[in-house]
């Protein structure tokens, strides 16, 4: 693949339909977020100007998609859209089970459900938050074994997301039969949206393989790590992301996937297995909740929107441009004195909130008073990872900016950047918060927050 020879990055797209997002008064918006509980998951969408909470299911969808969309067949079992989605499933993954779901959390839901008993260890290189809750509710319990670079934010190591394979042995030992899944999440959202090389992957493999652990992959971002294996991984520049791709997941017994990722769709998700008794387990569970499996509890324009998006999403060109714009807002932000995560991921920059504010500690919320600021500040919406998101497994204290797919362009980020510039400038300034209210599971999605000062 040829590298791009200019500097200025351009969308490999034009823009065909718009539509106007909010530009609130200050005043307006904090009296938005005093509203929410201080908890930016509670505002409104007509409350934010640069959305960037999440990169799931925010995505802008292809004029293909749109045409695949309309011809979607809503027939109840066995429709066309499904054997599409099916076949497009075959090429990149070559897994002989693929059951749609409406969403990764209900594929982990399945999982958990079938496959993980009270008791049990499951070892990640780190578990994202929906990830670890279904395990955690299922009576298990989720290791996170993330290499050492992992909780350095400006190591520039270039696979930071990789399993710790000393760590991954010594589990293994310790808890024996106890472990019944190994799983990567690629990208490591949870360390920064971090990639995993291919090396890594083939040696979490072949451990788990010699353990008798089945191995699966969280597949959310799987092109975004394709890329990044294609461009900074040794040996394989001259691979092409669909190889790169079907190597990952030959490696795998099977996999979930949020195609609200990686699918570029709306909504939409994926369990995958090579195991024909896996498969029915999976199958009777998927019944009780989402529907008969060949829709999963989508619609068929939804599986034809999907099987488009899973090609799409592994274009070279749309992926260098992606990589691309994503590193730019980094090193903006890194010049106005934000500092990030290092290098730049594939669907996000992470602000080190622990470095802008250390005079809170974790459990006043540094990450929570950083997001909050930039809202009040120019109405972007960004989300915690830090304790309030992982109370007691959060190393450190993160704010994610996760970029939806075909959304933005580059003024909307220089947009950001300058908001980021004057929080930073005041950051000594800024207070933490406390908790008024959590639920038992996922508290950031609902929790009521209170500043601690004022």
């Amino acid at each position: 693949m040829e590298p791009w020879p200019w500097k200025t990055i351009i969308e490999p797209f034009r823009i065909k339909a718009v539509e106007p997002i909010p530009l609130l008064h200050p005043a307006e918006r904090a009296a938005a977020l005093r509203r929410a509980g201080h908890n930016l998951f509670k505002l409104l969408a007509d409350e934010v100007t640069i959305d960037l909470l999440t990169d799931s299911g925010t995505g802008s969808m292809s004029a293909s998609q749109w045409g695949a969309l309309m011809e979607g067949d809503e027939s109840y079992a066995g429709s066309r859209s499904f054997l599409q989605l099916q076949a497009v499933v075959h090429d990149i993954m070559g897994f002989p089970h693929v059951l749609p779901v409406h969403q990764g959390r209900a594929a982990e839901r399945i999982l958990a459900r079938t496959l993980i008993p009270p008791g049990a260890v499951v070892l990640n290189n780190t578990h994202f938050d929906t990830t670890r809750a279904h395990v955690e509710q299922a009576g298990a319990l989720a290791l996170d074994l993330p290499v050492a670079e992992a909780l350095r934010p400006q190591d520039g190591s270039p696979f930071k997301g990789d399993m710790d394979l000393a760590a991954l042995d010594a589990a293994l030992a310790e808890h024996g039969s106890k472990v019944v899944m190994v799983m990567l999440t690629l990208t490591n959202n949870a360390a920064g949206g971090q990639p995993v090389s291919m090396a890594n992957i083939e040696a979490v493999s072949a451990r788990a393989r010699a353990a008798g652990v089945p191995f699966y992959i969280d597949a959310a971002r799987f092109a975004e790590n394709s890329w990044f294996i294609h461009s900074r991984e040794p040996g394989y520049d001259r691979w092409s992301l669909l190889d790169i791709a079907r190597r990952i997941f030959s490696l795998a017994d099977g996999c979930t996937m949020s195609a609200k990722k990686d699918g570029i769709v709306n909504i939409g998700g994926l369990l995958c297995t090579r195991d024909d008794k896996v498969a029915e387990l999976f199958r009777n569970e998927l019944i009780l909740s989402e529907g008969f499996p060949t829709y999963g509890g989508l619609a068929g324009r939804d599986l034809a929107a999907m099987a488009v998006g899973l090609g799409e999403a592994l274009d070279v060109d749309y992926l260098r441009y992606r990589a691309k714009s994503i590193a730019y807002f980094a090193e903006g932000l890194r010049q106005v004195g934000v500092p990030v995560v290092q290098p730049a991921g594939g669907h996000a920059v992470f602000i080190d909130a622990g470095a802008l504010l250390p005079h809170l500690p974790a459990e006043q919320l540094p990450g929570v008073a950083v997001a909050n600021a930039l809202y009040l500040e120019g109405g972007v919406r960004s989300v915690e990872i830090g304790e309030l998101m992982f109370p007691g497994h959060a190393p450190l204290q993160l704010v994610r900016l996760a970029v939806p797919r075909r959304v933005y362009t580059q003024s909307h980020i220089d947009y950001v950047i300058e908001v980021a510039a004057k929080v930073a400038a005041r950051s000594s300034t800024l207070g933490g918060y406390r908790i008024v209210h959590e639920p038992p599971f996922l508290r950031h999605f609902s929790a009521e927050l209170a500043p601690l000062q004022g």
